[in-house]
């Protein structure tokens, strides 16, 4: 891998005593904006990733980010209750959350809400009102019970006093996290009943499979849970539980305002236990990367072809990290609003899933194994059996063919 310049100071704990362990330059900034054409998807702005890890909290970020590439407008796509699997996911999570911190008839607050599925469902299930707040929002909603502000939540609207303040997918956006954590408890004021609730990707599974497709340029942030945990003390909230969920692809957090000395959690561990894991990416993946490359090749001469199920953000880090072009002979995606649209970087086609009943490749890759079954019920309806169906964490199918 080329190496990235970056600085060595970490963005949530402010300490110097960091290393480099993964680059890949010139990625898309963007994964999810709704591209139109090829020409496009091939001009599109791009960025560096240069993660390094914090041997002292454990935080795991993009030092080359910059923020000032970024461009968050409402033809960023990036809703995912077009899965059954999602939606059952997201209404368990939300009864959950509901049950655990008795949040009925109170006022919650949702940062990142993106289209306002989870706190219109927060509001809708326990008779709260909600307050969404998304610059990409496009105020599409049938419930009286929410409000979308077009802005970023902070300090300006402590007079809201929530209750209940949850933050899905979007910690993960933002490069100076300690600033933005702070931001939350200053907006939360000293109300030490209220619950603070967020969810990201989980760092430790993709160090651990090397998901060199689970990195890209918008993900400037990675947490375990004890990294999570230490940055939310620091930011003056006191942990109350810290645990995974989805196949461990996320790790979620609830805490209360408070002074940051509450005892460390059972999964909290310490920096030193991720540092074995990121020693092992970096001596693997760029093997990895290899593999799928000689793979897709040799696919490839033998007249195979090879689609990608999934046009959203795992795609398009894998397909730019491997640098691959008619290799993949298009994507396909459940998302009605992707179809006819083209992938960051690479500009392959995204289609709609109907499109296989009628040019049924060789080998189906799935991007993200937790919808295989959902997948294959699909394909089995549309009479459609592909000699591989392939999920992109099981390397060993690779050899088959």
């Amino acid at each position: 891998m080329t190496e990235v310049h970056t600085s060595p100071i970490c963005p949530g704990c402010d300490s110097s005593a960091s290393r480099p362990f993964y680059s890949v330059p010139g990625v898309p900034v963007h994964q999810v904006k709704l591209v139109p054409s090829r020409e496009a998807a091939l001009g599109c702005l791009r960025g560096d990733i240069g993660l390094r890890f914090c041997s002292r909290c454990g935080f795991v970020w993009n030092a080359a980010f910059d923020v000032s590439l970024m461009r968050y407008d409402e033809d960023y796509e990036s809703t995912q209750t077009v899965s059954p699997t999602f939606n059952l996911f997201h209404e368990r999570l939300a009864r959950d959350l509901i049950d655990r911190f008795d949040v009925r008839g109170k006022r919650v607050v949702e940062v990142g809400c993106g289209q306002g599925e989870f706190v219109t469902m927060l509001a809708e299930i326990a008779g709260n009102h909600g307050y969404g707040f998304d610059q990409v929002n496009r105020g599409e909603t049938g419930s009286d019970r929410v409000t979308f502000i077009k802005d970023f939540y902070g300090p300006a609207y402590r007079h809201l006093e929530p209750d209940f303040v949850c933050c899905k997918m979007t910690l993960e956006h933002v490069h100076d996290t300690g600033a933005f954590l702070r931001s939350m408890r200053a907006a939360m004021g000293d109300r030490p009943d209220s619950v603070i609730f967020f969810m990201i990707p989980e760092i430790t599974r993709i160090l651990e499979l090397r998901a060199f497709w689970d990195v890209y340029y918008e993900h400037c942030s990675y947490y375990s849970p004890g990294s999570l945990a230490r940055h939310f003390r620091l930011a003056g909230f006191d942990p109350i539980d810290v645990w995974c969920d989805y196949d461990d692809q996320y790790v979620l957090i609830a805490a209360r305002p408070g002074a940051g000395d509450s005892p460390t959690l059972a999964g909290e561990l310490p920096p030193e236990a991720l540092a074995s894991k990121v020693q092992a990416f970096t001596q693997g993946v760029a093997a990895d990367v290899a593999q799928w490359r000689s793979w897709l090749d040799r696919e490839q001469r033998s007249g195979k072809s090879i689609v990608l199920w999934g046009g959203g953000s795992k795609a398009v880090a894998f397909l730019t990290t491997l640098g691959v072009s008619d290799q993949i002979t298009y994507t396909v995606d459940i998302n009605p609003a992707r179809a006819g649209t083209f992938i960051a970087g690479t500009g392959h086609p995204i289609l709609a899933p109907e499109v296989l009943a009628n040019d049924p490749p060789h080998a189906l890759i799935v991007m993200s194994p937790i919808y295989l079954p959902e997948i294959a019920a699909q394909l089995d309806t549309m009479g459609v059996q592909p000699a591989q169906l392939l999920t992109v964490e099981a390397p060993h199918h690779r050899k088959a063919a």
